[in-house]
């Protein structure tokens, strides 16, 4: 039986400042039909305030509390292992690790720079990085959906970094399990009768799977033919979109998984 839901946002919910057709009422259905949600995102250009308001905007209602962003988890993680990061993020981003302000840097943090990524910028995390300071990313994501078109993410960047400097990333966000485990324990379910909606074949669906949980891939977003070929359970739902999604989730939350 289906207890919670994991959703991610961009691609699934909405792309760029446009919902998915017809993702508002679907999402009031499911919040209406009693099952447990969490909104999880790698979406780094934003802090969770603005990702909220964006939703909110969009006509989604949710509690603020109910998002999971990796950021979020980044920041725990820094904080928990007594870490000074070298930023290299999104400006608005700044905001969200504004208690971070030591200049004697000890890590490295990465997600989606936009502009920042410049050699200079790589550069700097490079050298702290061939002295041993960890390499903490948010996501490594390969691109997303916008507007107009696919845009390269993080992923190149961070996994230029880990050649360069002979590293592994440490990865705060989707497809982390921790990062899943968390989303659900906040819940109180099982990662057993949790399922995920996603759009990334990689970081949503493959991620899920590997923390225990049953996924279904929309073809919204990110998606490419072909992505379905890719997911490491050939028994896994695929969707044309939200909607269709939360039709099969209300179908079939009362069976077993």
């Amino acid at each position: 039986m289906i207890s919670g839901l994991l959703l991610d946002l961009s691609g699934v919910l909405y792309i760029d400042d446009q919902a998915i057709p017809g993702a508002s009422d679907s999402l009031s259905r499911l919040q209406n039909s009693g099952l447990a949600i969490r909104y999880v995102t790698n979406t780094t250009r934003k802090p969770a305030n603005k990702i909220h308001q964006q939703l909110l905007e969009l006509g989604f209602i949710i509690n603020r509390d109910d998002l999971f962003t990796a950021p979020m988890a980044a920041h725990a993680y820094l904080k928990t292992n007594g870490l000074s990061p070298f930023k290299l993020i999104h400006p608005d981003l700044l905001e969200e690790f504004a208690d971070f302000n030591n200049t004697q840097y000890n890590a490295v943090l990465i997600g989606d720079a936009d502009q920042g990524f410049t050699y200079d910028n790589i550069n700097n995390a490079f050298r702290l990085l061939i002295e041993g300071a960890p390499l903490i990313a948010m996501g490594k994501n390969r691109y997303f959906m916008q507007q107009d078109g696919l845009s390269i993410d993080a992923g190149a960047f961070v996994t230029a970094l880990e050649y360069a400097a002979d590293v592994e990333a440490i990865i705060t966000g989707k497809p982390d399990c921790e990062f899943y485990r968390h989303a659900v324990h906040s819940m109180s379910t099982s990662v057993k009768s949790t399922v995920m909606i996603g759009d990334d074949v990689d970081a949503d669906i493959n991620g899920a799977i590997s923390a225990g949980m049953t996924a279904i891939l929309v073809k919204t977003g990110k998606y490419r033919d072909g992505d379905e070929d890719r997911i490491t359970d050939p028994g896994i739902v695929c969707a044309q979109d939200f909607n269709e999604a939360v039709d099969w989730i209300l179908d079939n939350k009362d069976i077993p998984l």
